[in-house]
């Protein structure tokens, strides 16, 4: 019930997402159930796995994250998690507040044993692939051991999900020299360079679009700007294109002509095909996309908590969290 048009698009995606898998899982619809049924009314739904689970209360984007997860226990998005929390459901998926979504999904879920702060990953694009950066906002203020740990989540994130073999990890920083940038980024240089991840060591903004790194780690403050900055991009293209067609008949003609191919060279950059970004470090699979998500966007990201779900992601987590801390050195940074 939290997105920009919920819950018209919330259930538009599900129901595509059921179409798309062949009704393979159930979708349990949580919020307003007579909202939900009044939308649903809409769609041509029988013989798809759809429940609807009541909760009256919403949380918004104006809400507080902590506090409003705190007073609207009915909300969809508290609500939903508690299902998930009681084996009712097998992941969780929302567009709401992103903060709020974080918020419950660490309070109501709990941390995986060993990590020290969940995080919020997302995919980026580049000339080698599609690659993860860690952390897009979650954290903005970081110790040495978060990035590190952050590290470790998104290597196992990329490696389950993404399926590369053995994920290279650049550290984000403002020039490649271990002896470069914050206290805080030259110390988790210090542990990853001494971990067992495929850590390839500093890496700089340029470096992102080329795919230098598969996981890229840097502090939520860095990760968001980064995020927001490339979320930018094709609308800005997109903007040239234009400019540059509006020169005249014949530039327009060009533009036209290679509409298609532009259009899939840049469907990386397209955050529609991904849906989601999964919360990772908690006991259990929270995905969270944007607010503003169309039905394609939704039924992506339903289909990657199902994903996530199938890779026992929090199993392998844990397990490395715990072997990195025997091997890596102890983090004395404050």
């Amino acid at each position: 019930m939290g997105g920009d048009f919920a819950p018209a698009n919330e259930i538009a995606g599900a129901v595509e997402a059921l179409r798309q898998a062949k009704n393979e899982f159930e979708v349990i619809l949580v919020g307003k159930e007579r909202d939900i049924r009044a939308e649903l009314g809409k769609h041509e739904t029988e013989g798809l796995a759809i429940s609807v689970v009541n909760a009256d209360d919403v949380i918004t984007m104006d809400d507080s994250p902590t506090a409003s997860v705190k007073q609207k226990r009915n909300s969809s998005l508290a609500v939903g998690i508690q299902l998930h929390k009681e084996g009712k459901a097998e992941a969780f998926a929302s567009v709401g507040n992103t903060g709020a979504a974080l918020s419950a999904s660490t309070l109501i879920l709990g941390r995986i044993k060993g990590v020290s702060r969940p995080t919020i990953a997302t995919f980026f694009p580049s000339e080698r692939g599609v690659g993860v950066l860690v952390d897009a906002g979650t954290n903005v203020d970081c110790r040495a051991q978060h990035l590190y740990e952050f590290a470790v989540m998104g290597s196992i994130y990329a490696n389950r999900v993404l399926r590369y073999e053995n994920p290279t990890v650049g550290l984000l920083n403002v020039g490649e020299e271990k002896t470069k940038g914050t206290v805080a980024v030259s110390e988790a240089h210090k542990l990853l360079e001494s971990s067992s991840l495929n850590f390839i060591g500093n890496i700089e903004g340029r470096d992102i679009l080329k795919g230098k790194a598969q996981v890229m780690v840097c502090d939520g403050f860095v990760g968001n700007v980064i995020l927001k900055f490339g979320e930018s991009v094709p609308s800005f293209l997109k903007a040239k294109l234009r400019e540059y067609a509006s020169g005249g008949l014949f530039r327009k003609l060009l533009i036209g002509a290679a509409q298609g191919s532009l259009r899939a060279a840049l469907k990386d950059m397209d955050y529609e095909q991904y849906g989601g970004v999964p919360v990772l470090g908690v006991n259990g699979v929270s995905v969270v996309g944007h607010g503003s998500s169309s039905p394609k966007a939704i039924k992506n990201m339903i289909l990657k908590a199902v994903e996530v779900a199938k890779t026992q992601l929090n199993t392998h987590i844990e397990q490395a969290i715990a072997e990195a801390a025997k091997a890596a050195p102890s983090d004395t940074s404050s």
